[in-house]
């Protein structure tokens, strides 16, 4: 994959946000499942509040609520799963470091917290068009928190007027939202290859491996075979 990046502009914090917007839409909607589902397991609204202003993780965040456990919190245990899941955030941080140069480390090491799924691809897809930059993952993270934040919060409080959140295919939510986003990523036939090694690679390591680790293989596997295809095409 080829990418470029462009100098930062506060007009870029204003766009990262516009070009989330639509994501948001879908974020709020497993925001507010996550927040009715973790009001179902116990947690107080502060608990919530902290968890989701300070973790700011969707995929962790339900991996996490099964686990817990109030009076008896299994804080070993959570830690653990919220590292298995977001292990593949090292990797896409990884992909943006040309955005951090010539900016200071504890400015990059912060602009670091907002990366995430929804995030992180529409910053990469600027960057195969140039104009990639720090600020824009910002911008949108910064959208992407806030309507978090809110839908969390929301579904905390009055979670006790949505039993059911699959009744209104609230469900289907996060779902839907990473399907959205693969189109957006989709260069051609040429991405069938890894997609279609990464999607088989999580589908056994699922199979034959408890908890989340196929979330892991599925990237390190369709990565590896991406950078493969890449490598021959550029010959």
């Amino acid at each position: 994959m080829s990418i470029s990046t462009a100098a930062s502009t506060p007009s870029d914090f204003l766009r990262g946000m516009r070009l989330f917007a639509p994501v948001a839409v879908s974020v709020a909607a497993y925001g507010l499942v996550w927040g009715v589902l973790a009001g179902q397991a116990g947690m107080s609204p502060l608990e919530v509040a902290l968890i989701s202003g300070l973790v700011f993780t969707g995929s962790g965040q339900f991996v996490a609520l099964p686990l817990w456990t109030p009076g008896a919190i299994p804080t070993a245990a959570i830690l653990l799963a919220l590292a298995m899941v977001n292990l593949r955030m090292v990797l896409m941080s990884a992909t943006i470091r040309p955005l951090t140069v010539n900016t200071p480390q504890w400015r990059a090491l912060l602009a670091m917290f907002f990366v995430g799924d929804e995030q992180w691809a529409l910053t990469v897809g600027q960057m195969d068009k140039g104009r990639g930059s720090l600020t824009f993952l910002v911008g949108a993270g910064t959208l992407g928190w806030l309507v978090w934040m809110v839908a969390t919060m929301t579904g905390r409080l009055f979670g006790s007027f949505i039993a059911d959140p699959a009744a209104i295919g609230l469900d289907f939510a996060f779902t839907a939202t990473f399907l959205a986003l693969l189109l957006g990523l989709w260069k051609g036939r040429s991405d069938i290859l890894p997609w279609a090694v990464g999607a088989a690679a999580a589908i056994v390591v699922a199979r034959l491996v408890p908890g989340q680790w196929y979330i892991i293989a599925g990237g390190l596997v369709g990565s590896a075979v991406g950078a493969l295809v890449e490598a021959y095409r550029s010959r």
